[in-house]
């Protein structure tokens, strides 16, 4: 029976597995490059032209900014992995905005005990346009 769920539906492992090698695919058949980077104590996946909400930068709308802590740069089958950091790799952005997030309310309740603490929060992000990704 576990055999048979492996090879056939959707939630597979096998459909897993191809899913995961056509990361990095254009609708046009070619391969785009695609880096991952670590940002505010996050990892994050990028490729040339994505918008990604980041933890907050110190950094103004149309500022550019570059993460130096690149962990993999792949492009199709071509996949360099950094131990830890991939020499010379580079990613550069630019700030498109400024913000903060949804509001999460924060509750503690004890029942029976006359005890309710509600608090929102909203958490601060900077969106990321990337421009470019570079690797040595």
């Amino acid at each position: 029976m576990f055999a048979a769920l492996t090879v056939a539906g959707r939630h597979s492992r096998i459909s897993g597995l191809s899913a995961s090698l056509r990361i990095g695919r254009t609708s046009l058949g070619a391969f785009t490059v695609y880096a991952v980077f670590r940002s505010g104590g996050k990892q994050y996946r990028a490729s040339q032209g994505d918008r990604l909400r980041l933890e907050r930068l110190d950094a103004s709308v149309g500022d550019t900014v570059s993460f130096d802590e690149v962990l993999l740069v792949g492009e199709g089958a071509d996949i360099k992995i950094g131990s830890p950091l991939v020499e010379g790799g580079r990613i550069e952005g630019t700030v498109t905005s400024q913000g903060r997030g949804k509001k999460i309310d924060v509750i503690k309740f004890k029942r029976r005990k006359n005890y309710k603490r509600q608090r929102g929060h909203r958490q601060y992000f900077t969106e990321v346009e990337i421009t470019s990704i570079t690797s040595a």
